[in-house]
């Protein structure tokens, strides 16, 4: 059966049934439909009850396909649901770009999934398109300011904001507005993908709606012709921007196959933004439940380490548990197997490339010690090849699980899940990477030596202008967001597995002064990915009832 037909077998409860199961007053709801929800945030004020447990659910570097984290975590919370826990999932919006690229929706796959799958993994209730709205009426708002004769002495050369779009087209990564307005207001520009942006980077580490406008009207957007920065609060659009957001804001209540509360909130790509879900949506889970899933996309280099350095700094938050996912296929990838050939038993490359798992581990112990390895199950995974990974992490003394909740839910989680909350009994101490009062140069150091091993960090002659500004600014004492591949833990997708004593490269840097990070470029990364040669639109169909086939 395909990931659509399992989801469509599934008998769904109503919403409110599922918010009841969290204890949560149907007046807190705003349906959208039968099966899915807003919960608004007045439910915030009435919630006095202790903490859950936080668990992040990381992975080892991916192949391009994905490694099922999102699956893994929905195995988690039905494995714990089934064990009789008070448990939440807590994850991520999708975005369309992938789901019409080359690795598919994100509602998790096979007997743990989200549902209703189809709404999730396109409008969902409508977030993404309200993000991209008020990152583009922003953009408007600039354009105008140059046409209406531009008081504020708007650097037309010097615009720092771009435009976006939830959807992969690499065609727009630099385009030219403005051409049949003059001279005064035509100027380059460019598109990411919306969750690139700034502002869905702010939605999701805002406190709250008055949180939210006063990152908004802190974004530095642009300098005037004399170098003063130009903020969003100088062309008075917070506000407008803010009324856009005002729903997109609240998280969104949905279930899982087996009928267990999700909620899910925020999106950003962890390659080229922050990688975690809205600290919204979090800290209301810890609220509702004693333990709460959550996930930070792509390798533990990436999304875990900024779920770690920027939202729990930035929220106060503490994992007890991270969780490790793995597959054997990923792990031949890392050893240099080729895509084609991934299916197939091989334990030499098995061997080559299980060092990426080692690296991962080495890395998150230097956070926390609680952590635990989960081998995420596929059908064509040879027992050898199980018991070679099994024996890997038994050597470095750390905990290890198997997964086969695609194929069996909750139940093929059952282990993973007992050995979490026994390893949630076992409090250690949580630590951050680095002090963000450093210099930019030091928390990009220690960044790039603790976690991607690097031996030397080089500087383009952007990245060290970038910086000199940044500090100009003040606003260098603020935590790093790399933006780099995600294949591998260095800045380069070809140096698979556990590479070290190598030169990493700093391209540039933008400060994000609303959301309050520094973005670091590395590498050839790009914040405006594009289709593969065969997407997965492709391979999608609609019948005249509306039934779509072909999306997963």
């Amino acid at each position: 059966m395909t990931d659509i037909e399992i989801a469509r077998g599934c008998k769904m409860l109503k919403i409110e049934d599922i918010s009841s199961k969290l204890n949560i007053d149907k007046d807190y709801l705003e349906c959208y439909g039968k099966y899915k929800a807003k919960i608004n945030l007045d439910i915030l004020n009435n919630l006095n009850n202790k903490n859950g447990k936080l668990i992040l659910v990381t992975s080892i570097n991916p192949t391009p396909f994905g490694e099922g984290k999102t699956t893994m975590s929905i195995g988690i919370h039905d494995g714990m649901r089934r064990l009789g826990f008070n448990s939440l999932a807590v994850l991520r919006e999708p975005s369309l770009g992938p789901v019409f690229g080359i690795k598919g929706g994100a509602a998790g796959g096979g007997y743990s999934q989200v549902v209703p799958m189809d709404d999730i993994n396109l409008h969902f209730t409508g977030d993404m398109h309200a993000i991209g709205a008020a990152n583009n009426l922003l953009c408007a708002a600039i354009d105008n300011h140059l046409f209406q004769g531009n008081s504020l002495n708007i650097d037309k050369n010097k615009i720092l904001f771009d435009r976006c779009v939830d959807m992969n087209d690499r065609a727009l990564r630099s385009v030219t507005v403005g051409l049949d307005l003059g001279m005064d207001v035509a100027h380059e520009n460019h598109y990411s993908i919306t969750v690139a942006t700034e502002v869905m980077a702010i939605l999701c580490l805002a406190k709250d709606l008055m949180d939210l406008k006063e990152k908004i009207s802190n974004i530095l957007f642009a300098y005037d012709i004399t170098g003063k920065p130009l903020f969003v609060k100088d062309l008075h659009v917070e506000d407008a921007m803010t009324i856009l957001l005002k729903d997109a804001i609240k998280p969104n209540l949905v279930q899982t196959l087996e009928n267990n509360p999700v909620i899910i909130h925020g999106g950003p790509f962890a390659n080229i933004a922050h990688g975690c879900n809205s600290l919204i949506a979090t800290k209301l889970g810890l609220k509702l439940a004693d333990y709460v899933i959550t996930e930070a996309g792509f390798g533990a280099d990436l999304g875990a380490e900024k779920f770690l350095d920027i939202k729990c700094r930035k929220g106060n938050l503490k994992p007890s548990v991270i969780v490790i996912n793995a597959t054997i296929r990923s792990l031949k990838y890392n050893g240099g197997m080729s895509k084609s050939e991934l299916n197939t038993k091989n334990m030499d490359y098995l061997e080559k490339g299980i060092c990426n798992l080692k690296v991962h581990i080495e890395n998150m112990k230097k956070y926390l010690d609680n952590i635990i390895v989960c081998l995420n199950k596929f059908s064509f995974d040879d027992e050898e090849e199980i018991r070679y990974v099994k024996k890997y992490c038994e050597d470095l003394e750390c905990e290890f699980a198997i997964s086969s909740s695609y194929e069996n839910g909750g139940e093929g989680a059952l282990d993973l899940a007992k050995k979490i909350a026994l390893l949630c009994t076992k409090e250690k101490d949580f630590y951050l990477l680095y002090d963000e009062n450093d210099s930019i140069k030091n928390k990009i150091e220690k960044i790039s030596k603790e976690i991607y091993h690097a031996r030397k960090v080089n500087y383009l002659k952007d990245a060290l202008e970038n910086i000199k500004e940044i500090e100009k600014l003040k606003l260098d004492k603020l935590p790093i967001c790399v933006a780099k591949t995600q294949y591998s833990i260095s800045d380069d997708p070809k140096k698979l597995g556990y590479p070290n004593n190598y030169e990493i490269t700093v391209r540039n840097l933008k400060v994000n002064s609303g959301a309050g990070f520094i973005v670091v470029y590395m590498g050839k990364i790009m914040t405006m990915p594009g289709l593969s040669k065969n997407p997965a639109y492709e391979n999608m169909k609609i019948d005249a009832d509306g039934t779509i086939y072909g999306l997963f």
